[in-house]
């Protein structure tokens, strides 16, 4: 999306000025008065300069998560949140986060909110993170809403963590047996094609399979490439799409051994969310809406939503929770326990750690899950060949016997 650089009044009338990605200048004008500036100008950023953000230091997770960290040391004890901000501008190491950080205590200086301060900053900030800061300066609890979501950051931070390690197990097996079969294709069969020609052997079908593969392989490569890039092209534009990326968030879902370690990392992931959100003082409905743009999995957002609405209809929570189909009997069983005793949060909190323990369980035997897989995929592709190369030597063995 294109940057634009922009200035306006606040609601003080105070100038405030600032750069922000938006898709067109009404879209970045309608953010502005959501956050209650009155544009005055707005000027799309130099290509240049815009290309030159390219090369910034980007804000991590892990920054904002020690960001979060640093403010509430700080506010508990009872240093003003500009003195706050100042002290971390001059300390942080990322100089893009400083830069935001100053942007921030202009703001504030401006007579803005902080939530509001944030919103300008999207790539840093998420809804998620603004939602709670704005809980937090509505019930005067700005200081323990910055604890929850530094824990709440360095839990999406290891859960991310675990389901990438589930992924790159099978990733890493996968792509070495595909390398094995080019080289095989490349150099092996070719060696063998060779033998058999000279001998003017009548070879069996497998053998000529495996010989056809080889010579379009070599001759033909090409077309291969072409056909991968245009497979890559083709899923990339489907799971662009709404259908498609949901589609494709249940179908992660059931990938054998992988596929539950993503469920139980986002269900870990939505449970706390969800604990923190209603934990700080929002709304069941309004907690659900708002966890529903964080879980990073659209099948599962979806389910969520319709929970929203199941609730805005006047069902129960856990009526709701069983309609969605995703949650097993005894998460449902602690969903209805805490709904009756009004401690819903503390037995979401539960949830989460009881996902996120099996979760770490799953990933540490994942090797020991898999191997018996990726024995029979390497002890398949060995017989193939072995077949495909030793059947025709040992027809002409049998023949040179017989004719001996």
């Amino acid at each position: 999306m294109p940057i634009f650089e922009y200035k306006g009044r606040s609601e003080e009338g105070l100038m405030v000025s600032g750069t922000q990605e938006a898709t067109d200048l009404d879209a970045l004008g309608t953010a502005l008065m959501l956050s209650k500036i009155t544009p005055i100008e707005i000027k799309q950023q130099a290509a240049a300069a815009a290309a030159f953000k390219l090369f910034e230091e980007k804000v991590t997770s892990l920054d904002v998560m020690l960001f979060s960290r640093q403010l509430y040391t700080l506010l508990k004890a009872g240093i003003p949140i500009m003195r706050a901000l100042s002290g971390i501008q001059s300390s942080v190491g990322n100089k893009q986060l400083a830069r935001v950080v100053g942007q921030l205590r202009a703001s504030l200086d401006a007579g803005r909110e902080l939530s509001a301060a944030m919103a300008e900053h999207p790539k840093v900030f998420d809804n998620f993170y603004i939602s709670m800061i704005r809980v937090g300066e509505t019930t005067g609890n700005l200081d323990n809403i910055f604890l929850r979501l530094a824990e709440h950051i360095e839990f999406e931070r290891f859960m991310r963590g675990q389901i990438k390690s589930a992924l790159r197990y099978p990733l890493f097996v996968m792509t070495a047996m595909a390398i094995a079969i080019v080289v095989i294709n490349i150099m092996v069969i070719p060696q063998f094609e060779k033998v058999f020609a000279s001998m003017h052997a009548d070879l069996p079908l497998i053998t000529k399979i495996l010989i056809a593969f080889s010579s379009f392989m070599r001759n033909y490569w090409f077309v291969l490439i072409a056909m991968i890039a245009g497979a890559v092209w083709t899923f990339k534009s489907y799971i662009s799409t709404v259908a498609g990326r949901s589609q494709w968030d249940r179908f992660k879902m059931r990938i054998p051994i992988a596929g539950k370690i993503i469920f139980k990392g986002t269900m870990a992931r939505f449970a706390r969310s969800f604990a923190l959100s209603t934990r700080s003082g929002l709304p069941i409905l309004s907690a659900l809406r708002l966890v529903a743009q964080t879980v990073e999995n659209d099948y599962i957002s979806a389910k969520i939503l319709s929970m929203s609405s199941g609730i805005e209809r006047g069902e129960t929570i856990l009526r709701t929770a069983t309609q969605t189909g995703v949650f097993n009997s005894l998460v449902l069983q602690m969903i209805a326990v805490g709904e009756e005793s009004g401690s819903l949060d503390e037995l979401m909190q539960e949830i989460a750690d009881m996902y996120q323990a099996d979760v770490e369980y799953d990933v540490k035997t994942l090797g020991a899950q898999i191997e018996p897989i990726m024995i029979m995929f390497l002890g398949a592709l060995v017989l193939v060949l072995a077949l495909g190369v030793f059947l025709p030597i040992w027809d002409m063995s049998s023949v040179m016997l017989k004719g001996g």
